[in-house]
């Protein structure tokens, strides 16, 4: 009777500590699915950057066979969003290198992709380079310019300065929009810069240097260094997840930037 008592107490413990193993494996597992996910989606947005690009190359194409100001005009448009592009996807290859350094994950195929998208990229940048130089050499042809064009050269001028500035005014326009600004921090830290004041947050006149800027169009994950985290201001739950990393520390996952800021540009987190 001993002995059976024993071998069952033995099977017990044995197997609560395959159980707590299995449990393990488990949350690795599900780190590393979330890690490929986030880096998968970043892949696509550069994917589609090219694709975007691609297309508006074509356009420069077609417009380059055309005359008269309209021509000039869809030319420097589509030569202007082919730098914005392919600036953007710089930022999104730059930040995939950082995902790749931070993850769990090796591998070398990951490593070999994010390289061949860099190399695509730098052709890219050669292509437009190229394009760029033969608008200039074929200047009088593509604009369409003629005597009477020639003579409204002030006229000319003014304009591209007005389009010019037009374009910055909506660059700066977008980048206000795209523009959000996050925090973490203990109460006591919160406390300190009026961010929280009486159980109330941003109800006062707060401390907003101490908020970081981000881009929601390419910071999509917040790493809060705790492993307790909790929102103060109000943001769509079905936008975001809160999951630890390798170190049981929180980290922020944005999946739906407009929908998460939709509610607010400011986002408050009380870690301890």
């Amino acid at each position: 009777m001993l002995a059976m008592v024993s071998c069952n107490e033995g099977k017990q413990k044995l197997d609560a500590e395959m159980n707590q193993r299995v449990d393990s494996l488990k949350q690795i597992i599900a780190q590393k699915d979330n890690e490929i996910n986030d880096m998968l989606g970043t892949f696509g947005e550069i994917e589609e950057g090219f694709r975007e690009i691609s297309e508006a190359q074509e356009r420069v194409a077609v417009a380059k066979s055309g005359e008269g100001a309209n021509s000039k005009a869809r030319i420097r448009e589509n030569l202007q969003f082919i730098k914005n592009t392919m600036l953007q996807n710089k930022e999104l290859i730059n930040k995939l290198k950082q995902q790749l350094r931070e993850s769990s994950v090796k591998g070398d195929a990951l490593r070999k992709l994010v390289e061949t998208m860099q190399q695509q990229l730098e052709e890219k940048e050669q292509q437009l380079q190229q394009l760029t130089a033969q608008l200039d050499e074929k200047e009088v042809q593509i604009m369409g310019l003629d005597e009477q064009v020639a003579n409204l050269s002030n006229d000319v001028a003014e304009l591209s300065n007005e389009n010019t500035r037009q374009t910055e005014t909506i660059s700066a326009q977008d980048k206000q929009l795209h523009t959000a600004w996050f925090v973490f921090g203990t109460k006591s830290e919160l406390k300190e810069q009026q961010i929280l004041v009486d159980g109330k947050v941003l109800q006062s006149s707060f401390n907003k240097e101490y908020f970081t800027k981000i881009d929601i169009r390419v910071d999509k994950e917040i790493k809060l260094y705790s492993k307790s985290a909790q929102l103060l201001t109000s943001h769509p739950s079905s936008a975001y997840t809160l999951q630890r990393d390798a170190n049981k520390q929180y980290v922020l996952r944005i999946t739906d930037p407009q929908l998460f800021w939709s509610t607010s540009k400011y986002l408050v987190v009380l870690v301890k």
